[in-house]
């Protein structure tokens, strides 16, 4: 792993291999007798390592970087040592409340109220179904728990410049892609709050139950910040959950420079930011932060007789906030990243990339055979030749 760090940047960004030629270069079923360690690690360097995209390389710029660090891959080291399951408190009481920890010290970094509890799921794409799947448990009468639900008539709304993820959770939802309706944008790529009045109060004319609105805080395409405030205010009034999708972005809100665009937020129902897309941890660790606690469990919380324990409500099961019993100590690798770094450490690398921006804008805007097409809040830069 040493060795890795230490000559990555030689190695090409993107993988230099031919479609299926890995798989094709590999035996077609497991050896009968075991091979040994060194056997492994020489088709780890020949096989395994020229078909790798480098992440972690310093010349990625490709998606939004996956930003680890030594003390992130420790933690993941120790937690596939220790090799627990943290679906209940008692199956590893340490497992839970290092979770509970790491994920409130986020929230107060970041500058969420103290009524949002977090739980660590794998990607924003799970945390976010989770949240719409609360905010369908959340409409009133419906009763999807225990009876199920025809979601043709349910709608849900997001930016037209929303991440696939908003789109996708309708495939499991049940209200299928008609169910989640696009919102134009501003000329920033902002969701227009007129545009949603409006394609709310056409869906309730027309029979439809608008339940849920996800703005972003970072868009993929863009990194734009919907109008949060407005957008809540519409929630507020028109009786949706609003779910915001701060994967991205919310990590600037370490920045007392930047807590502003997380501004509206302390008015969601809950919101997502992902801790290995810029703060410093291994994939996969995202934080779905949730006002509504009970809500999120009561569309999830089943209990045999297997996961019965005694110490009843005094303790808060994980397992009862998704759909997945089987869970990581992911919460370990946050704690390790925020004592490691420090708040203070944090902000000045968050306020480095920033800065690095910026910079790379104004060299563009300055180049007649160049034009940025996007503002430029956080450390994406979209521009043409």
């Amino acid at each position: 792993m040493v060795g890795y760090f230490e000559d990555v940047r030689s190695r090409p960004v993107l993988a230099q291999v031919e479609p299926g030629s890995i798989r094709r270069s590999l035996p077609a079923s497991a050896p009968e007798r075991g091979e040994p360690l060194d056997a492994l690690l020489d088709d780890f360097e020949r096989l395994v390592l020229p078909g790798i995209t480098h992440w972690n390389h310093p010349r990625f710029f490709a998606y939004f970087g996956i930003s680890s660090s030594a003390l992130g891959i420790l933690a993941e080291l120790l937690i596939a040592t220790l090799n627990v399951n943290g679906m209940l408190w008692r199956t590893s009481p340490a497992a839970t409340e290092v979770e509970e920890v790491a994920t409130d010290w986020l929230r107060q970094a970041i500058g969420l109220p103290a009524g949002f509890s977090g739980v660590i799921n794998d990607t924003a794409s799970t945390s976010t179904l989770y949240a719409l799947t609360a905010a369908r448990e959340a409409i009133p009468g419906l009763n999807v728990r225990e009876q199920g639900v025809d979601g043709r008539r349910l709608r849900y709304y997001t930016s037209a410049e929303a991440h696939s993820s908003v789109e996708k959770a309708g495939l499991v939802l049940g209200t299928g892609q008609a169910g989640c309706v696009r919102i134009a944008t501003d000329a920033e790529f902002r969701m227009r709050p007129d545009e949603l009045e409006s394609a709310i109060a056409s869906d309730r004319a027309a029979g439809l139950i608008p339940f849920a609105v996800v703005p972003t805080v970072g868009t993929t395409s863009t990194t734009s910040i919907d109008p949060v405030p407005q957008i809540a205010e519409i929630a507020r009034r028109e009786g949706l959950w609003l779910h915001v999708d701060a994967a991205y972005g919310g990590a600037a809100a370490v920045l007392p420079s930047h807590r502003q665009v997380l501004a509206g937020c302390e008015q969601a129902d809950s919101i997502v930011v992902n801790p290995h897309k810029w703060l410093f941890t291994p994939i996969d660790c995202s934080v779905l932060f949730c006002r509504r606690e009970d809500v999120l469990r009561r569309a999830f919380s089943i209990v045999p007789d297997y996961l019965s324990n005694p110490e009843g409500e005094s303790v808060r099961n994980l397992m009862d906030f998704g759909t997945s019993l089987g869970r990581r100590f992911r919460g370990l690798k946050l704690w390790f990243v925020l004592r490691a770094f420090g708040l203070e450490r944090a902000r000045a690398v968050l306020a480095g990339h920033l800065e690095m921006a910026q910079r790379l804008r104004e060299w563009v805007a300055a180049d007649p055979d160049y034009e940025v097409l996007a503002p430029v809040p956080f450390s994406t830069v979209v521009f043409r030749h």
